[in-house]
């Protein structure tokens, strides 16, 4: 969406502080081989959407108290990413649109390069795709994509190659089992990025951009072969893997939840395009993909279920973007489990749970939630992790 105010919690000494401490080694072997982890059967991916980055210390903060703002700036986004990639030590890193806020960047490539910074120091493995607000600067949309697919550490593309599709970063990656156990070379778990486009193209259609059938079409017939592989190659599984799908836009289904069937905050309208394509439809038919994380709308943070898809807002997570004051940036972390036999041997996908940090002095973790489990349908809450006094009074 538009852009973002923010909160700073932090001193301008705390941030400088943190970001000396960016060359810490991290995970990451540099060969873009996904894996689950062998010591806990897991592998768990961080959501960073809407940092809106701009120029850095020049860059001011929006929504923020009035306590708050004196120095802060872009600095206060990257000094929060530090904070919570050493904390969650994720295996994969999504940024899922509006990386930068383009019309404030004055070079949008070294906007890009300090944006993303904090994960490439860190080393870890990480993917992008884009919002409505990146390619507002000086670089065309393709141009961006085509600098983040040149980035270190980055698991990116800019579109599937021999496929006429529409936009830029539309891809998918594979997970593999547990190194040395039987699924070790099967895809345990599939991920889809699309690129959901900026505003429309078509003059007599009002408002943002949509998924397009050229884009349905490569997701279904990638999900079809992805399903086919993991049932029929031994070792040949039962059910088709599960998978999550990543982009920026939300679709109008997002539209259906009230605060009885969500858990998290609904705090503003659901920003979607003013017609449907159908991409909601096809993720149904296709039976794979158990959740769909998306951006745009800073204070929905939201998780609901449709039809047995979780569609689910993070929160925004930048300073220089618009929020709410006093309503703390935050990140989603999705984990997901593997099975394990009684032989100790790491089977598939067991499990799929999320809960989101927020940028506050403890690093609080609230509304953990199971988005999935293999055999059952229902969401279920995670009571052991407190919910944070501000989440219920916002509920």
């Amino acid at each position: 969406m538009a852009h973002l105010r923010i909160r700073c919690s932090l001193s301008p000494l705390i941030v400088l502080l943190l970001l000396f401490l960016a060359a810490v080694p991290g995970k990451g072997d540099g060969d873009g081989g996904l894996r689950f982890r062998r010591e806990g059967g897991t592998f768990k991916v961080l959501q960073v959407a809407d940092m809106h980055y701009g120029d850095g210390r020049s860059t001011p903060c929006e929504d923020v108290l009035p306590a708050q703002q004196r120095g802060c700036s872009d600095l206060n986004t990257t000094a929060f990413l530090y904070r919570v990639l050493r904390a969650e030590d994720p295996d994969l890193v999504v940024f899922t649109g509006d990386n930068i806020f383009g019309a404030d960047s004055t070079d949008a490539a070294k906007s890009m390069d300090a944006a993303i910074a904090p994960a490439i120091a860190m080393k870890l493995p990480w993917a992008a795709i884009l919002g409505n607000h990146d390619q507002e600067g000086t670089l065309s949309r393709e141009g961006v994509m085509r600098h983040l697919v040149g980035m270190k550490n980055t698991l990116s593309r800019l579109n599937p190659e021999g496929v006429e599709i529409d936009g830029y970063g539309n891809y998918n990656l594979e997970v593999g089992g547990v190194e040395g156990t039987l699924l070790a070379n099967k895809s345990v778990l599939n991920l889809y990025f699309l690129d959901s486009g900026d505003y429309s193209t078509v003059w007599w259609i009002p408002g943002y951009g949509w998924i397009k059938d050229s884009q349905q079409a490569w997701f279904r017939q990638t999900s079809a072969n992805l399903q086919k592989k993991y049932t029929s190659e031994q070792p040949a599984q039962k059910e088709p893997a599960p998978s999550l799908a990543y982009f920026h836009i939300p679709l109008p289904e997002f539209s259906s939840f009230t605060a009885s069937n969500f858990t998290g905050v609904k705090q503003e309208g659901i920003s979607s395009p003013s017609i449907n394509s159908g991409f909601f439809t096809t993720m149904v038919e296709a039976g794979d993909v158990k959740a769909a994380f998306i951006g745009h709308d800073h204070v929905n943070d939201f998780c609901g279920k449709l039809t047995g898809i979780q569609l689910c807002y993070p929160g925004g997570f930048g300073y220089h973007a618009y929020g709410k004051a006093g309503w703390s940036r935050r990140a989603r972390v999705v984990s997901v489990q593997l099975e394990k036999t009684e032989s100790g041997e790491w089977q598939g996908v067991k499990s799929i749970k999320t809960w989101k940090r927020l940028d506050d002095q403890n690093l609080t973790t609230i509304d953990s939630e199971v988005l999935w489990n293999r055999g059952s349908n229902e969401p279920q809450l995670i009571r052991e992790l407190p919910i944070d006094r501000e989440e219920k009074e916002e509920s």
